[in-house]
């Protein structure tokens, strides 16, 4: 891994949960992290829901917007996790890989896209403490 590593996550439609995951370690980790979001299959924009839980964390994310999974995304990381992609993920060796099993928040009420918000906050907190490492 590089000084600097890039952090890639990765979820089907790219407009919760990997948005959410990415608004965080770049809230929490600064410029000491690079960090990509995509998707298999990306929505047209955010999921609204989504933008509104952040936004009560302090994250804007309303300017982001959902991104097409390439090959090079994955290629230039050096974490990569997926939240529900399956395996439209490509693997290269030397890469650490995550899957982190996670409700899709799409059209889910606010108080289950918290719930999941907060799941994920736990994770990209564990995360940074192991990039540090």
């Amino acid at each position: 891994m590089t000084d600097k590593p890039t952090v890639l996550f990765v979820c089907v439609h790219n407009a919760g949960r990997s948005q959410m995951a990415a608004g965080y370690l770049s809230a929490l980790a600064g410029d000491r992290v690079h960090v990509l979001s995509a998707g298999s299959e990306p929505a047209d924009r955010l999921n609204p829901v989504a933008v509104r839980v952040m936004a009560e964390e302090g994250i804007d994310i309303v300017a982001e917007t959902p991104m097409l999974l390439t090959v090079d995304a994955v290629r230039e990381s050096d974490v990569v996790i997926t939240m529900g992609c399956g395996d439209a993920c490509p693997i290269f060796p030397g890469k650490r890989y995550e899957d982190w099993q996670l409700d899709d928040p799409a059209g889910q009420p606010v108080d289950v896209v918290r719930r999941i918000r907060d799941d994920i906050r736990a994770r990209v907190e564990q995360l940074v403490i192991e990039l540090s490492a």
